[in-house]
């Protein structure tokens, strides 16, 4: 018995697609890449290893919510 793969297809809506990375300046430069040169897909991996193809002329927006360190315990004022 083979393995199956999921799959899942977002089509245009007002949707936004969450992802997890190690290396958000690498994100950063194949999605600047992707648009410069034109490319239609650009391919995006996450911390778990899942690929995500993203239609660059479909982009809106792009955040990068960067790591803020473990949330502190108790009353500590947090840096």
């Amino acid at each position: 018995m083979s393995e199956t793969t999921k799959l899942r297809v977002g089509v245009q809506s007002a949707r936004e697609l969450e992802l997890e990375v190690d290396e958000p300046e690498a994100v950063k430069k194949a999605l600047e890449a992707a648009m410069a040169s034109g490319d239609p897909v650009v391919w995006l991996t996450d911390t778990r290893g899942h690929q995500f193809g993203i239609v660059v002329d479909k982009l809106v927006f792009v955040e990068v919510e960067y790591a803020k360190g473990k949330p502190g315990v108790g009353f500590a004022a947090q840096p």
